[in-house]
């Protein structure tokens, strides 16, 4: 499976969410548009690709080709930005070039390999053609009080871009 990612970029919002593993102390919280992604290289991304635990000459499983964030498939894992953020509205452009495969965007990860010894703690962002938008929680519970006062029904609500 490939699914290549044009660019990534977080922008200031409402919402509190961490795209790497910390602390929301620790978190940055944007006052503009901040590309997470420059087109050239991996530069502020870390990989974490339990394979090349036991294999450092295992081939890199996400690459940059034509200004792309490829993530080629196999081995499997992650890639994590280098610093946290916090109060963002991420922005994610993506395609897959061919087959849809299996694809998604974790946010605030805070225990890398919690689940299956692959996984971040995390919430996943689907972006599988049949799910995509969907919300997975991935060893997390996450609880809201009174959600119905918080987001009364019949109010107004609106997602995706501004």
């Amino acid at each position: 499976m490939t699914c290549g990612a044009h660019s990534y970029r977080a922008e200031r919002s409402a919402s509190t969410a961490s795209v790497r593993q910390g602390t929301a102390a620790e978190a940055v919280v944007p006052d503009r548009v901040v590309p997470l992604f420059n087109g050239r290289d991996l530069t502020g991304w870390k990989p974490d690709v339990p394979a090349k635990d036991t294999d450092a000459g295992a081939p890199e499983s996400f690459i940059v080709r034509n200004g792309m964030l490829v993530s080629v498939g196999t081995p499997q894992g992650h890639l994590l930005t280098d610093k946290a953020y916090r109060d963002y509205r991420l922005q994610v452009e993506y395609r897959f070039p061919a087959k849809p495969g299996n694809c998604g965007v974790l946010v605030h990860a805070s225990r890398l390999r919690a689940l299956y010894k692959m996984f971040p703690q995390s919430i996943e962002v689907q972006m599988l053609h049949q799910n995509a938008g969907d919300f997975w929680c991935i060893e997390e519970n996450i609880e809201v009080p009174d959600m119905e006062k918080r987001r009364p029904r019949g109010a107004g609500q609106k997602w995706g871009g501004s």
